[in-house]
């Protein structure tokens, strides 16, 4: 008889180690069916290792320089990469050569934060979903609205148009994605197939339509992407014409994507079987896998994967962890982060007074 999988077990492809240790970096991964942020690094050139932590339905993920905001059920959290502090890390010391620990915790309400990303002048953007606006995240309110779209003329709650995914231009939003034009809650959910679209945020002009689930739009190398997650498909998108070309389908429901060098890491789910919006799909029969497919986007072909046996069906956000090949990070619900004590100049973890 052969045992189950053991939970969180993956298999990846033999190149995957020896390609992020080329590329010098790490990848972070939220599953918000799991409960989960995983870090996935290599373990030496032929072997990877993962990283699960528990977070309350984790969603979207922002790295920049040394700081991580990630959105979960109620908060925001920010963690900043301090690895002096992972020198001495009392539970594993000189083990890890990226440690990110909370420094700052949002309480934004359960909004359904999608999408989130810093621009130039740091502050935290995100893709407030239920409330179908982009919104900044600071310590004055749950979230300041910064842009609606203009089909909708009054801040509600009720995920209207499934607003999800932003992409940055020259560090500041630009572009959105959405399920539909509507106005009414969940008005997006009939047609869902095809009625997404691409908006400029800054002429309110659409820039591509009649898309199935498009997810994560992303601007790379002056061009803009998305992923089709109806029908699994990483797109480019004329922004002057609307018009797209298909650069590779994948066996999946597509929804996350980051780019390091000229290779694209972009989330595989599998389908909710037990929704009728998801189950319905066309793609519903392929999607049997959960995990990361590595794509070279020069020539849109596949290089590798990691695909999930046990434990993970749905992945929603991929990040890079830059020059980073060991991360490692403490949840700001464990009593050991208020130890981790970081400055400009030094780290040091807090001994009991004694008091």
């Amino acid at each position: 008889m052969n045992n189950p999988a053991a939970p969180f077990s993956c298999t990846y492809t033999p190149n995957i180690a020896e390609l992020l240790t080329q590329l010098n970096c790490s990848l972070a991964i939220t599953t918000f069916q799991a409960g989960k942020l995983i870090f996935l690094s290599p373990d030496g050139l032929n072997a990877m290792r993962q990283l699960p932590r528990d977070f309350d339905k984790p969603m979207g993920l922002a790295i920049s320089q040394n700081r991580m905001a990630l959105a979960i059920k109620e908060e925001v959290v920010v963690f900043a990469n301090a690895p002096q502090l992972a020198i001495d890390y009392p539970a594993k010391p000189n083990y890890y050569d990226g440690f990110f620990v909370p420094r700052a915790s949002y309480y934004t309400g359960a909004v359904d934060i999608h999408d989130m990303d810093w621009d130039k002048d740091g502050r935290l953007w995100a893709v407030n979903t239920l409330f179908s606006c982009l919104v900044t995240i600071d310590d004055a309110y749950s979230f300041q609205p910064r842009w609606m779209p203009p089909f909708i003329k009054t801040l509600e709650s009720g995920d209207l148009c499934h607003l999800n995914g932003v992409a940055m231009v020259d560090e500041r939003p630009r572009y959105v994605s959405m399920f539909g034009q509507t106005a009414t809650t969940k008005g997006w959910r009939s047609g869902v197939e095809k009625n997404g679209l691409i908006m400029d945020i800054e002429t309110n002009n659409v820039v591509a339509h009649s898309l199935p689930m498009p997810h994560s739009p992303r601007w790379f190398n002056g061009e803009l992407y998305c992923l089709l997650s109806a029908t699994g498909q990483l797109i480019w998108i004329d922004i002057d014409t609307g018009k797209y070309d298909v650069i590779i389908q994948l066996k999946g429901f597509v929804r996350g994507m980051a780019k390091r060098g000229d290779y694209l890491f972009i989330g595989l789910s599998k389908m909710r079987q037990n929704v009728s919006t998801f189950r319905d799909l066309a793609i519903t029969k392929d999607a049997i896998y959960c995990g990361i497919e590595i794509i070279h986007l020069p020539t849109g072909a596949t290089v590798g994967n990691i695909r999930y046996q046990q434990s993970v069906e749905e992945i929603y956000d991929v990040q890079i962890v830059p020059d980073v090949l060991r991360p490692g990070i403490l949840n700001h619900t464990a009593a050991v982060h208020r130890s981790a004590l970081h400055t400009p100049g030094a780290a040091f973890w807090a001994q009991s007074s004694g008091i």
